[in-house]
Order: structure tokens, then C-alpha cells, then sequence
């Protein structure tokens, strides 16, 4: 049914991969999905991921300055104790995240920055990419029309990279920092998932999201919401967790080890999606170019 729709979709969409790196020295991979909406280097993704853009720079200038201050503390018998006080100075505990490496692959030839324009209220931000010579990507989203008529029941895709599988960063111990390697594995496969519309979702007597009946997975934040024909209906921006209420406690069953008590308390888990109308509409309110599905005639 989205096999065309995911392949023309595919030409727009692009991870955004992150490796990261714990004050204990843990690496570990993670994704996030932008998608362009015009041929001028414009993209979207969720406030939450553009978010974690700017805070890497932050990041690791806080590093910065636990190490200037470290490389000032006098060797000797009290090392370790003032070591503690500095890594309570700076909240640096093993799991702490000290560097957050991103790239935008397959995006440009190269970049020299961008600028990132959050909506106010919604899970939606502007990614505008300058000093490019060459787009990576090969076509734009094309949006649902403003009068169209979505109803509940309608079978929708997402896509994303919730299952980050590139290896290809290091950290080089002569500079103690976090690097791109040509060593490792540097792609990531997409997945997409496919749910009907369950819910609208509602802000200030509007209508500003879509509910759909499966997930939206990590990695898939930022992701197209699209029907059949690759028109996109959405922005994939969160999961909610929806209590069921059928609740079992210590209830007794017959496992291959014997007799065992489970309680089990069930969730449904449902996507979230920033509604196509919201998008657009923030697109026109900063001067975007977009497209949009013609008015049948």
C-alpha cells in the first residue's frame, strides 16, 4: 500500500544522527527525522529536536569549563576530594551527557550553519541550512490541501530512524574529543509504521494534531505523516500512553519453571502528529515556501 508513497517520500526525508558521550566515557548512538518542504534548503522537524541541536553547543562548553577548572587543581592528598566538589560544582554525574555530536546526512555537499525559528506553542521548528553548494536531497513535501476533508479511519504512514545501527565516532584521547570517524558503519536504516486516524487533537477551540492508533517510535520524532500517494498529512511529534485499566495483580499462572505470579498493568501507546494545516500555517507566518496538494477541479 506506502510502498511507492515511502520511496518518494525517501527523497525529502533524512536523518539527523547523534552520538554521545557520558562523563563516564559510555558512547552511544540516536536519531531524530527532519524532512525539506521546498527546494531552498528549508526544512522541519519537532521543537524537542531542534532543541537538543542548540543545547550540544552548551553542552559541551560546560565540559569546556569543568576541564579548565580540573587542569587547575593541585596534585596531592586532597586531589580526589576536590575532584568530588568540582564534579558537584558542575551536577557531572556518571551518566551526565558531557559532548552531543550531530550531523545532518545526505543533506548538502556541506554547510556553513543554520538557524533554527521554534513555533510558540507546538512541537514544530524551522531548520533553514545556508552555505550549501549542492542539495543531497532530491524533492520536497507536498502538503494536504487546507479544505481537505480528513476523517477518522483514514490509514496513515510515518517514518523515521528509531533504530540507529552507524558506528562511525570515536573519541580521540589526544584531544578528549568526541569525532566523526571514516571507521564504523555511517548509515541507519528508516522504518516506517502505518496506523489509522483514531483522534484529533485539539488546542485553543482548533484543531492542531492527529492521533494515530500506533506509536510514534524514538528516532521517528521529526518524521512525515503521509497517505498513499505521498501527501503529507503531519509532522510525527509524540507517543502517549493511554491506560487501559485492564490491571492484573499477582495473578497466578503455569510457566514452564511452575507456578508464578505476574501482574501486568496495560498501556496503549498512540502517536501524536503536528497536523499539516499547523505546519503550513507556520511556514506562511515566517515566509516559507511550501507546496500544497491542487484543488481538484
Amino acid at each position: 500500500m506506502f510502498e511507492d508513497s515511502i520511496e518518494n517520500v525517501l527523497q525529502f526525508t533524512r536523518p539527523i544522527l547523534s552520538a554521545t558521550r557520558s562523563y563516564a566515557g559510555a558512547l552511544s548512538a540516536g536519531a531524530a527525522t527532519i524532512f525539506f518542504v521546498n527546494e531552498e534548503g528549508v526544512a522541519i522537524t519537532c521543537k524537542h529536536v531542534a532543541d537538543l541541536l542548540i543545547e550540544s553547543d552548551k553542552i559541551w562548553q560546560k565540559y569546556e569549563g569543568f576541564k579548565e577548572e580540573k587542569s587547575r587543581l593541585v596534585r596531592g592528598n586532597m586531589l580526589k576530594t576536590k575532584l568530588s566538589e568540582l564534579e558537584l560544582q558542575y551536577n557531572f554525574q556518571p551518566e551526565t551527557t558531557i559532548q552531543l555530536l550531530n550531523t545532518f546526512q545526505n543533506c548538502f555537499d556541506k554547510i556553513s550553519g543554520f538557524s533554527i525559528q521554534n513555533h510558540p506553542t507546538l512541537d514544530l521548528a524551522i531548520i533553514r541550512f545556508t552555505g550549501f553548494e549542492r542539495k543531497l536531497y532530491n524533492s520536497h513535501a507536498t502538503f494536504v490541501r487546507q479544505n481537505k476533508n480528513i476523517r477518522i479511519g483514514k490509514t496513515l504512514c510515518r517514518l523515521g530512524y528509531p533504530f540507529p545501527e552507524f558506528s562511525n565516532f570515536m573519541v580521540n584521547p589526544a584531544s578528549d574529543n568526541l569525532e566523526w570517524t571514516n571507521a564504523g558503519n555511517p548509515n541507519t536504516p528508516v522504518f516506517p509504521i502505518d496506523g489509522i486516524i483514531t483522534r484529533f487533537v485539539g488546542e485553543n477551540n482548533e484543531i492542531v494534531g492527529i492521533e494515530l492508533s500506533t506509536p510514534g517510535l524514538k528516532g521517528q520524532s521529526g518524521g512525515p505523516l503521509f497517505d498513499q500517494n505521498g501527501l503529507i498529512y503531519g509532522m510525527q511529534s509524540m507517543t502517549m500512553h493511554l491506560h487501559l485499566g485492564f490491571d492484573i495483580k499477582d495473578l497466578e499462572i503455569e510457566t514452564g519453571s511452575g507456578k508464578q505470579k505476574i501482574s501486568n498493568y496495560p498501556f496503549m501507546h498512540v502517536g501524536r502528529c503536528v497536523h499539516a494545516h499547523k505546519i503550513t500555517e507556520f511556514l506562511r507566518q515566517n515566509g516559507v515556501k511550501y507546496y500544497e496538494e491542487a484543488e481538484l477541479s
